[in-house]
C-alpha cells in the first residue's frame, strides 16, 4: 500500500459482494493484513459507515488472489470473512460466491491470459486446499460480464460462470462424523462437508415450518438459542473444535419443497439467516440429500431414476429453469435447492469410496459476477 491508498476491485460474486486484492498488495504479516482489511471494510461498526462493508456478513467479505505454486492450479484464492460489529477476520471457511469473481479478477490483473471466446481458470482454494475450475466468456480475449443468465437473489442478468469442484479421490470424508445421522442437543441431524461444513436438521424438529422469512427467524430468540446449542455441539463432533467465535459449521434447516425444487432451506451464518444460500453450503446440502440414510432424503423430492431429472420435471422448462442449453444440462445428479429469494441448482455425483464411506466425485454450479469498481481504496487511518 502507498500513501495514495490500496489497489482494490469491488465485485459482486454470486449473491455476495466483496473486496478483491492481489496478495502482493497486502502486508505479508497476518496481523497487519487483518488490521488493514478491517479499516478498509469499516469494521467494527454495525453500519460499516466508514468503509466498503455493507453492514451484513454477505457484503463484508474479502478475496485475496495470487499466482499459484501448485501445478494443478493457475491461481490461489484465500477467502477472508471480516466481522461487521466485531474486529475479526476469519479464514476458517470458504466462500463459493466470491469464488465466482476470482477467475475474471485474475485475468484482469494479468495473472492468467484470457482465452479467445472462453477462459477457464483453475483455482486452488487456500482455506480448504481444494480445487475448482471457473469458466466464463472472454470474447476477443476480454472478460465479459454481460449475459442472459439469472440467479436468484440478484436483479437483472449477467454472463454465466460455470464453477466445477472436482474431488474424486475419496480421501476427504463427506460425513465428518462418519455417520449419516447424529443426535445433537436432542435433535436428529446430518453433518456433511462437500466444501462447507454444514449441519442439516428438519425445520419441524425445531418448531418452525421452514418457510418463515429471514427476519422472522432472526427475531425468534428461542430458535437462536437452540441453533447455538446444536452448532457448538456439532462443531466438536465434526472435528472443528470450539466454534463459538467462527461462522462454521453452517446450520441449514430443511422443509419439503414448495416451488418445484428438491427441498426448501433456511441457512444461518451463524445466527443471521441467509437471504439465499451460499454456493458451497448448497453443495453440501445437495450431497446430504443424496444420502439415503441422511435426515433430508425422505422429505426431499429427488426426480427421476438415479435422482436425475426427467423431461417432465420443472427444471427442464424454460426461462429461469434449466433447458438443454443450460451450462449444467445433463452433467450429473441435479438438485434444486429452494431458499428465501429463489433457488440454486447444484449438479453433484456422490459415490462410495474405497472405505465404503460416501464422497462427492463432482460438484458444479452456475453463478454470475460483476465488477462494480476497480481502483484505489483509502483505508480508515490506523488508531496507532
Amino acid at each position: 500500500m502507498t500513501s495514495g491508498g490500496l489497489r482494490c476491485a469491488l465485485m459482486r460474486g454470486g449473491t455476495s459482494k466483496g473486496a478483491y486484492f492481489l496478495a502482493e498488495d497486502l502486508p505479508a504479516d497476518r496481523a497487519a493484513r487483518d488490521d488493514l482489511l478491517l479499516r478498509v471494510m469499516g469494521s467494527p461498526d454495525p453500519r460499516q459507515i466508514d468503509g466498503l462493508g455493507g453492514a451484513h456478513p454477505l457484503t463484508s467479505k474479502v478475496a485475496v488472489v495470487a499466482r499459484s505454486g501448485d501445478d494443478a492450479a493457475d491461481v490461489d484464492y484465500l477467502f477472508l470473512q471480516t466481522g461487521v460489529e466485531t474486529a475479526e477476520v476469519s479464514d476458517r471457511q470458504n466462500c463459493g460466491n466470491l469464488l465466482a469473481g476470482v477467475g475474471p479478477f485474475a485475468v484482469e490483473r494479468g495473472l492468467v491470459p484470457a482465452g479467445d471466446g472462453e477462459t477457464t481458470v483453475r483455482i486452488r482454494m487456500l482455506n480448504t486446499g481444494e480445487l475448482a475450475a471457473a469458466t466464463f466468456p472472454s470474447p476477443g480475449r476480454v472478460v465479459s460480464y454481460e449475459g442472459s443468465t439469472e440467479i436468484s437473489g440478484v436483479p437483472g442478468t449477467a454472463a454465466a460462470i460455470v464453477i466445477e469442484f472436482t474431488g474424486g479421490t475419496g480421501d476427504r470424508p463427506l460425513l465428518p462424523t462418519g455417520r449419516a445421522r447424529d443426535e445433537v442437543a436432542g435433535v436428529e441431524v446430518t453433518c456433511v462437508d462437500n466444501g462447507m461444513p454444514v449441519v442439516l436438521a428438519r425445520a419441524a424438529d425445531l418448531g418452525i415450518t421452514g418457510y418463515e422469512s429471514p427476519a422472522a427467524l432472526e427475531g425468534d430468540a428461542a430458535l437462536a438459542a437452540g441453533l447455538r446449542e446444536i452448532r457448538l455441539a456439532a462443531g466438536k463432533l465434526m472435528g472443528l473444535g470450539d466454534v463459538r467465535d467462527t461462522t462454521v459449521p453452517k446450520l441449514t434447516l430443511l422443509a419439503p419443497p414448495r416451488d418445484g425444487g428438491a427441498v426448501c432451506t433456511r441457512t444461518f451464518i451463524p445466527v443471521r439467516c441467509h437471504t439465499a444460500i451460499g454456493v458451497l453450503g448448497a453443495a453440501s446440502v445437495a450431497a446430504g440429500l443424496l444420502l439415503a440414510d441422511g435426515i433430508g432424503h425422505d422429505l426431499a423430492v429427488l426426480a427421476g431414476t438415479g435422482d436425475r431429472l426427467s423431461a417432465e420435471h420443472p427444471l427442464a422448462g424454460t426461462g429461469d429453469r434449466l433447458s438443454a442449453e443450460h451450462p449444467l444440462a445433463g452433467a450429473g445428479d441435479r438438485v434444486r435447492i429452494e431458499h428465501p429469494t429463489g433457488f440454486l441448482d447444484v449438479e453433484t455425483v456422490v459415490e462410495q469410496g474405497p472405505s465404503g464411506s460416501p464422497y462427492a466425485v463432482r460438484t458444479a454450479v452456475v453463478r454470475t459476477a460483476r465488477k462494480i469498481f476497480d481502483g484505489t481504496v483509502h483505508p480508515r487511518p490506523s488508531d496507532s
